[in-house]
Parts: C-alpha cells; sequence; structure tokens
C-alpha cells in the first residue's frame, strides 16, 4: 500500500488512495496507474511529474471521473467521488473542474467565447440575462482579455489567448479544486511564462486548490507547492516542493532533475543519465518498475515493489537503497 504524506499546513481537500486504473486491450491489460495515493491541502498547488506514459493524465482524470477507476478511492471534502452515482456526482463537478492541454482542440470552433464560457454557467444555473454577460465579462477581464473577445471565435485567438479562455471557462463555475493538465506544454516558450504568472496570480487571488499535471520539472519548481514523481503508474517520490528539490532520494527524481537548468552558474547538479525509454505498460518490470533504466539497480530491486519511506516531514521514496546513495541536489562549484 502506497504512503501519502500529510500536505504541509491547512486541511485536506482531496485524498486520493490506492487509486489504480487498467485499460483492457486486445494484446492484454494496461496499468496505467497503480497504486497511487497522495494528498492535496486546501489552497495548494500539487504537481505531478512525469515522463509521457507515467500515467500522470490518466490520473487526474480518473480523480475528475472523466475515466472511471479500477481501484481506489478518491475523498473530496469528505465524499469518495468514485462510490457517487452519476446523478449525484454532477453536483461536485461543479467544485471540480479541468483545464486540458491542447487550447486548439479543447474549445468548440463554432461557439463564439461568451457562449464557450457561459455553457458552465447555463448548466449549473448560476446566472441569467444581464447578470450573465457581466459574469462572462468578469472572466475575461479577469484572464488578461477584454469583455468585447466574448463576441469571437476560437480561431480569431493565439495559442495563449486560447488558454486564457480555457482558464476562464473553468473559473467560470468557481470551482474549488482545478485539475490542469499540461497547460502550458502545447504554448510556444515565450507565451508560457506568462500563462503560468497568470494561472499563479489566480490561485493566490481566489484561493484555489490545484493539481497541476507536467512533464517539466522547472514549471513544476516553480508553481507548486507538493511534488508527485510518477514512473510508469507508481509514485516514486512525494513531498513538499522545496524539499524533494533540495533533497531528491529516488534515482528517477534526480535525474529529472538534473536536466532542469540551474541560474546560479555557481552551482551544479550531478547529471544522471537514464538509458532506454520507458518500459511498456503492457509488460512492467517486476520489483521496482524503474530498476530497467536505474543505475543504481540491485538484484533485489527485481523482488519486490519497494515500500515508501519517510525521510522527512511531508517525504517519503519509494526505493531501497535510497539511504546509501543520499547525495546533495546541488553542489557549490569551486575555483
Amino acid at each position: 500500500m502506497s504512503q501519502s504524506p500529510s500536505p504541509a499546513g491547512g486541511d485536506v481537500l482531496l485524498s486520493v488512495r490506492n487509486l489504480s486504473k487498467r485499460f483492457h486491450t486486445a494484446s492484454g491489460p494496461v496499468k496505467a496507474v497503480e497504486d497511487v495515493s497522495f494528498d492535496v491541502g486546501r489552497g495548494r498547488i500539487v504537481g505531478i511529474v512525469g515522463e509521457s506514459g507515467s500515467g500522470k493524465t490518466t490520473a487526474g482524470r480518473c480523480i475528475l471521473r472523466l475515466v472511471e477507476p479500477s481501484e481506489g478511492e478518491a475523498v473530496f471534502d469528505g465524499v469518495d467521488l468514485f462510490k457517487l452515482p452519476e446523478r449525484a456526482l454532477r453536483a461536485y463537478r461543479r467544485r471540480m473542474q479541468i483545464i486540458f492541454q491542447d487550447p486548439y482542440s479543447s474549445l468548440n470552433p463554432r461557439m463564439r467565447v461568451g457562449d464557450i464560457i457561459g455553457e458552465a454557467i447555463d448548466t449549473h444555473g448560476l446566472a441569467k440575462g444581464a447578470a450573465r454577460q457581466a459574469r462572462i465579462a468578469d472572466l475575461l477581464t479577469r484572464v488578461g482579455l477584454s469583455p468585447e473577445h466574448a463576441r469571437r471565435y476560437p480561431h480569431e485567438f493565439s495559442g495563449g489567448q486560447r488558454q486564457r479562455i480555457g482558464i476562464a471557462r473553468a473559473l467560470a463555475v468557481e470551482p474549488e479544486l482545478i485539475v490542469a493538465d499540461e497547460p502550458v506544454s502545447a504554448l510556444d516558450v515565450s507565451v508560457q511564462a506568462q500563462v503560468l504568472n497568470l494561472i499563479q496570480e489566480l490561485q493566490k487571488e481566489l484561493g484555489l486548490t490545484m493539481l497541476f499535471i507536467s512533464h517539466d520539472l522547472t514549471v513544476v519548481e516553480y508553481l507548486c507547492d507538493d511534488i508527485v514523481v510518477l514512473y510508469l503508474g507508481r509514485i516514486l517520490e512525494q513531498g513538499p516542493s522545496r524539499e524533494v528539490y533540495a533533497n531528491p532520494r529516488h534515482p528517477y527524481t534526480k535525474a529529472l532533475l538534473s536536466t532542469a537548468p540551474i541560474p546560479d552558474p555557481t552551482v551544479r547538479r550531478e547529471r544522471v543519465i537514464l538509458q532506454g525509454d520507458i518500459p511498456s505498460p503492457l509488460d512492467p518490470p517486476s520489483g521496482c518498475v524503474f530498476r530497467t533504466r536505474c543505475p543504481f539497480a540491485i538484484e533485489a530491486c527485481a523482488r519486490a515493489v519497494p515500500p515508501h519511506e519517510s525521510v522527512s516531514p511531508g517525504h517519503s521514496v519509494a526505493c531501497i537503497r535510497q539511504a546509501e546513495l543520499a547525495t546533495p541536489a546541488t553542489q557549490k562549484v569551486t575555483a
């Protein structure tokens, strides 16, 4: 059973326990997510990080019940979302929203921007007439657009502007939890920082709780309070972002961090080179799922799934060699 450290500060809005998702294909069952547990503190941003195929998007969609989970529970404000019938779940959908990765395909090209944002307002009966129009105008202003943009169609906007529209749509029903699924990965680098700053400002201003999915540790370090590192559907390390970045204990976390740039030229990270690609979820390795690419793997790593061990308050790692491999994340460069 995976262990999940409680988030630092505040109470827990979302508690995920032993989440698993298996897809059945002609080639056999695919273990997309396996025994995942973590907490999301109210008003905090939790980053889920991993390479493509790690299961992070599937985990986020299972929590929102956009994909039905195979096992586990997701307790949102005291209620297990996985046990709710569809009719009862509808009331909770207003409290949980998603920002999709692709701002081009996630907006209906046949609808005007005002109708895209207003659709959820109409669905939940939150406002009508002038009050609805005022709400849409306020949302557009909040995300850095103009109220006049409500009359335009998505194709008239740039990628960054479309993602701002997607953010406004997510905020339209005043949610408590937002799942942001790689929200800046499809944008130009010059635009990414603007959208990230907007997300950060809105989160603080509105007191939002967020699950931020990304493959980019630089983005997660900038934005997130806590971090969950996924590999082939399993959590390998998790904890407060500052602690994980300063003291990474799993070889996979170290490998991901070793590629992230450091603005201080007097500091360097030990480079960890991973060999090969992430294995197929149709046939995951026995024991530690990372062992086939781990430069420190030993025979014992193949025998059993390593349990999560606490290395500091809120910081846990699943590696049988973590104690002997513990080294500082960065070192000062001496002349």
